[in-house]
């Protein structure tokens, strides 16, 4: 079987965080490996997004040209997918002159067959740049939640979706200018032509993809679709190819897909076959904001122009969140990939574990740094890494490192049930990896080195060795070809570990079928020394990846900070009757049945009084005691859960709406008056 995968194409605006891995990367990886494997013939294709109106937005902020933007992050999301084990037949990139050529052709075709809607429509123009405004070049207040610095196709404080004509006192992101509507010509794919072809190939045909899937495509077809333009006014992307279109570029939407294309006939000239032949699996690996593209829109394309295969299969996974919060690149919550390897070097495998383990493959799941310790330690350690070490060791110790000769005539009962259960295993490493369901798949993987310990556990070798030498022969034998096993198994979804365990044998060969058999390593063979897998993770390294995790979110905090407005004007008279001094803590208590709430006596010069402050949340009492503070005298007293307080003590509020006292950067005497 033939079998092309696509990759959803990382926007070359930024790294890549562990989201990316979870979503799309690593599940795609896995089938690919494992296909490979299995001996099909397998094409797997990534590459970088470049066009786009947030790169050319990023590119302006940062005084350099879109093309310089693309090319630092091409190369860095390149080199954390190979880091990482990514492994792709070919890695490319949508500025390419073969995707521009092999795009424009692929509208062009389009347009001569008039597949396209040629109308005009009235958008924002800036006429101070003299250039129309995508939708990201449009800011303004969110008409849904009132929130300033909504773009003209999203609000990113409460998600929802909008048009840029419906932002409240639209500005252009340019040059701050209020935007004019300006009539412009753009020619529209017609996707309501395709609806019945839709509801047959998909809703009638491929009822076995995931449900999220499944369940979205079957929204948007119900809802009925509309014509989508294909092109936009901008200077950056690939000019469409038609005289008068001067200053338009295909939409991205409409050339991201075709890099997968454009991307296989960069290294294969024979490259039809994986795209027009009827025998070739086309699948594509993404995440769920790319659903209604690969699933509406892209086979849309593909069946206008009409000699491409369509999708078997679009896997989409659900999204991850990092320490309950969702991962965001524009306020830096994330792990990003290239950091991850700098605090924990050449340990690609226990986040590509970790994150298999935990995929959102039905639900958005969590990451956390925890979890990450846990699974490391109490699995990949206890479990894999323990079992391949104790058969490694046992045979240096008892063996010279050389795989003892067995007595298959004297295998137990339990040896044979142990030697059964591994076919059994691997066909269901097999049922899962096919139907797409890779948590399971590497569970059962694990159960192989579950397997394995429970072995060793039960048949205690270190003890037998001493009253059954020859008992001890077929114990470590089985336990060998397990560990070889192993080696196979994990190639999928470990395989810096794989190559680990292979080199510990020293066995180089790589072959799907090998799993289950129990004749792998012949006796005499002889193995290299016992080599740790996998490290213990400690408190401390956990702890500083959250202190940077709460370092982020307190400086997003403060970037976000909007002093509130200025109060109604005062006279000076009024301001002359406020008399603030300077006065010390002596006594502090919670106020009984609050959280907020604290009973301070305060010397303030003039006397000792009461005062009752909601500072609770963010001051023990007798870390206040000493403390100077700046205190309104003057206010009329007020009873406060049976309290008479008599001031206020003056408080700054943080950005995180914590509180902090307001005091004098020196000791003063108490009573001093501030003015």
């Amino acid at each position: 079987m033939r079998y092309t995968i696509t990759a959803a194409l990382p926007y070359a605006n930024g790294p890549v965080h562990i989201g990316h891995l979870a979503g799309v990367y690593i599940p795609a990886d896995i089938y690919a490996r494992y296909l490979r494997l299995k001996g099909h013939d397998v094409l797997y294709i990534c590459g970088s997004d470049e066009h786009g109106v947030p790169i050319t937005i990023k590119a302006q902020k940062e005084g350099v040209t879109p093309q310089d933007i693309v090319d630092r992050y091409h190369n860095i999301i390149k080199d954390a997918f190979k880091d990482f084990g990514m492994s792709f037949d070919v890695y490319s990139r949508t500025s390419s002159e073969t995707h521009k050529r092999t795009s424009s052709e692929f509208f062009r075709k389009l347009y001569d067959e008039k597949k396209f809607i040629e109308q005009e429509s009235e958008q924002f123009y800036d006429s101070k740049a003299n250039q129309f405004l995508a939708d990201r070049y449009i800011t303004g207040t969110c008409p849904k939640c009132g929130a300033d610095g909504a773009y003209g196709d999203q609000c990113e404080v409460c998600g929802s979706s909008l048009n840029a004509t419906e932002l409240i006192n639209p500005k252009s992101a340019i040059t701050g200018n209020v935007p004019e509507l300006k009539k412009t010509k753009h020619w529209y794919l017609p996707l309501d032509r395709y609806e019945d072809f839709l509801k047959d190939w998909i809703l009638e045909g491929h009822k076995e993809w995931k449900p999220n899937v499944y369940g979205q495509v079957k929204s948007w077809i119900d809802s009925g679709l509309q014509a989508r333009a294909v092109s936009r006014d901008l200077d950056w992307g690939v000019p469409v190819p038609v005289n008068g279109a001067e200053g338009k570029v295909l939409y991205v939407w409409f050339d991201a897909p075709i890099g997968y294309i454009s991307a296989t006939k960069e290294i294969r000239n024979d490259w039809e076959k994986y795209w027009k032949d009827k025998d070739t699996k086309l699948v594509h690996f993404i995440g769920k904001d790319n659903i209604v593209f690969h699933c509406i829109i892209f086979p849309s394309m593909l069946k206008a122009e009409g000699s491409y295969i369509l999708p078997e299969n679009v896997p989409a996974n659900e999204f991850l969140n990092l320490e309950g919060d969702k991962i965001s690149t524009s306020r830096n919550w994330a792990v990003w990939l290239h950091e991850y390897l700098e605090d924990f070097k050449d340990q690609q495998d226990v986040l590509r574990y970790v994150l298999t383990a935990n995929a959102p493959e039905t639900k958005d799941n969590d990451f956390t740094w925890k979890d990450f310790q846990d699974r490391n330690n109490n699995e990949l350690l206890a479990i894999l890494g323990n079992f391949v070490n104790r058969a490694v060791v046992l045979t240096h110790k008892y063996y010279e490192g050389k795989v003892p000769e067995p007595q298959p005539n004297a295998f137990t009962a339990f040896d044979k049930e142990v030697i059964d259960e591994l076919p059994i295993i691997k066909e269901k490493i097999e049922k899962n990896i096919e139907t797409y369901h890779f948590r399971e798949a590497l569970k059962e993987a694990m159960n192989m080195a579950r397997l394995g310990n429970k072995y060793l556990a039960e048949t205690e070798p270190w003890k037998l060795i001493k009253t059954d030498t020859e008992r001890v022969k077929n114990i470590m034998y089985i336990a060998l070809q397990i560990t070889a096993g192993l080696s196979q198994a994990f190639e999928p979804f470990l395989p810096f570990t794989a190559a680990k365990i292979r080199n510990l044998i020293q066995f180089d060969v790589i072959d799907w079928n090998l799993i289950g058999q129990c004749n792998i390593l012949k006796p005499e063979h002889l193995l290299n020394k016992a080599e740790l897998l996998f490290s213990k993770i400690e408190d401390e390294q956990v702890q500083a990846q959250i202190d940077k995790l709460q370092a982020t979110k307190v400086s997003n905090t403060m970037n976000q900070f909007k002093a509130a407005p200025q109060k109604e004007l005062i006279s000076y008279d009024d301001f002359t009757k406020i008399d603030i001094r300077v006065g010390t803590i002596i006594a502090a208590e919670k106020v009984a049945k609050t959280k907020k709430l604290l009973k301070l006596t305060i010397d303030t010069g003039i006397d000792q009084r009461t005062v009752v402050s909601g500072i609770a949340e963010y001051y023990e009492p007798e870390k206040t005691i000493g403390q100077q503070v700046s205190i309104l005298v003057n206010l009329a007293p007020r009873e406060l859960k049976g309290i008479t307080s008599q001031g206020m003590i003056l408080m700054a509020e943080n950005a995180d709406g914590s509180l902090s006292f307001v005091q004098p950067n020196t000791i003063v005497k108490n009573g001093s008056e501030i003015k």
